[in-house]
């Protein structure tokens, strides 16, 4: 297969596994806008070409949020791909303020192509917090969110120039420092 199938086969493969689920906001958007707009971002703002790291954007919540496994993923799209997929994906074994603190923690260690998912995933992420909240979240926690998203992109720093230009302005307008202050 060429590059381009494959990216189209990954992107099937997001939507299939994605299919029941919806976004927290309140026209409940369907999921799988989320993976293709993380891999529009890395492709149409950050410049990011190489497919292998549009393939684990749109893949990149598969194996947190539904019942695929990193051997499914593996199979389908081979070694380099199911890695960035690992990368960026919490343990839902573990309580979420332990994956939150991991996240910032292990955001320095991560490889290139898995620290450009992650930029352009909170990116997405603080861009729908703006245009809507979540059900259910008030002021405080969306901007615990945005103060944690910008901690973990501080360890990305240095990853992709244009992309942390976005993340800073996104954070700016809302009074939180990018690189996070300690």
């Amino acid at each position: 297969m060429s590059g381009l199938q494959d990216l189209v086969k990954a992107t099937d493969f997001a939507a299939i596994k994605h299919t029941d689920q919806r976004r927290s906001n309140v026209a409940k958007t369907p999921y799988i806008n989320h993976p293709i707009g993380v891999m529009n971002i890395l492709c149409n703002e950050g410049g990011v070409t190489d497919i292998a790291t549009l393939m684990g954007a749109v893949l990149h919540d598969t194996v947190e949020d539904t019942e695929t496994t990193i051997e499914e993923v593996k199979l389908a799209f081979g070694d380099e791909v199911a890695g960035i997929v690992a990368e960026v994906s919490d343990d839902k074994d573990l309580p979420k303020a332990e994956r939150k603190r991991l996240q910032i923690v292990n955001a320095p260690h991560k490889s290139t192509k898995a620290k450009l998912v992650k930029l352009a995933d909170k990116l997405y992420n603080l861009r729908d917090l703006t245009r809507e909240s979540p059900v259910g979240w008030t002021e405080e926690r969306v901007h615990e969110y945005r103060l944690w998203s910008s901690k973990v992109c501080s360890g990305l720093v240095g990853t992709n120039a244009v992309l942390e230009s976005l993340l800073k302005a996104e954070l700016g307008q809302h009074n939180v420092d990018y690189p996070a202050s300690e």
